[in-house]
């Protein structure tokens, strides 16, 4: 294996489009990545929740807001507003929405989006 890799999400063979959502997951020298593009409206408890069946998200998550504005509410109560230029840690036990009129586009590199989701 090189010491030198790259890979380009628009080389992504492992694409997920559930309502609003259409994620690109990539696998470079063991590790994981995936960019996140939500539609606005789009809200997790909606769009996701169907596919995975837990009342709220049980995956962690570690990213970067490119674009947009997520609001997350944690099952304890307490609530983050993560915005473009943002990263973030989520963990497990919590719904997220879009808010606003502008699509959000997210990187992940741990956590939820990068595991076992796979509904296509």
């Amino acid at each position: 294996m090189s010491s030198l890799m790259k890979i380009n999400f628009s080389e992504s063979e492992d694409i997920r489009t559930p309502e609003k959502t259409k994620m690109s997951v990539v696998s470079l020298g063991g590790h994981t990545a995936s960019k996140l593009e939500v539609a606005p409206g789009w809200k997790w408890s909606e769009c996701i929740k169907p596919h995975v069946g837990t009342e709220s998200c049980q995956k962690s998550h570690v990213g970067y807001i490119e674009s947009g504005h997520l609001h997350v509410v944690s099952d304890d109560g307490s609530t983050v507003d993560v915005k473009a230029g943002d990263f973030y840690v989520c963990r497990p036990g919590h719904d997220a929405w879009v808010v606003g009129n502008e699509s959000v586009i997210t990187y992940e590199f741990e956590g939820g989006w990068t595991g076992e989701f796979a509904d296509k």
